[in-house]
């Protein structure tokens, strides 16, 4: 399977909280709710739907698992709710009992084991394992270098500090960009993959 990472994303790299007010204010957060300005359904719902379509199985952060699990369920008998709620889903976490689970389909992979599991699934056949939000994660995945595809949608707003999924390891990770488009409201929907090394 490959994994694939889906983002909103602030100009300055930010992508805490784009859904709401109080979908996360840690650090003092105040700007819940920052994508909606931006967001239309041809480009960027587009971009939503594509991944998903290709998407085999959800892996989250606790967090964000948390916050799609108390949304999506309520939202039946939209196509892309019900899409959302019927494919399999991974939670990393060590503070989720399987009680907690409330969310169909949802299997729990205890923090420790995360790399591990995670590596495992990804040398499975099958479609994408798509992540979507899951900052602290997405970290770890890309510092990992378990990522395979990193869509960002990158909105024109700098938010001034907030939760990045980008490593702080010192590390060096080339990209190649695979596609953009631009939407009307001025956000980049652009796909980028690991470079090839190429020897020479």
């Amino acid at each position: 399977m490959r994994i694939v990472v889906s983002e909103f994303m602030s100009l300055d790299g930010v992508v805490q909280a784009p859904g709401g007010p109080e979908e996360d204010t840690d650090g003092g957060f105040a700007h819940g709710g920052w994508s909606h300005p931006f967001f239309d359904p041809e480009t960027v719902g587009g971009a939503f739907d594509d991944a998903l379509s290709g998407a085999e199985a959800l892996l989250f952060g606790r967090r964000t698992w948390q916050t799609m699990a108390a949304a999506w369920p309520e939202r039946a008998g939209d196509p892309f709710a019900d899409r959302m709620n019927a494919i399999p889903k991974y939670v990393v976490s060590e503070t989720l009992s399987d009680a907690d689970l409330t969310w169909d389909k949802t299997t729990r992979i205890p923090g420790g084991e995360a790399v591990a599991r995670i590596r495992e699934l990804r040398a499975q056949e099958g479609g994408d394992l798509l992540v979507m939000g899951s900052p602290t994660l997405v970290r770890t995945l890309l510092s990992e270098g378990l990522v395979d595809e990193l869509r960002l949608m990158i909105m024109p707003v700098l938010l001034g500090g907030g939760k990045s999924v980008f490593p702080e390891d010192g590390a060096q990770h080339t990209l190649e960009l695979v596609s953009t488009v631009t939407s009307s409201a001025g956000v980049q929907v652009s796909t980028y993959r690991p470079a090839v090394r190429r020897e020479g």
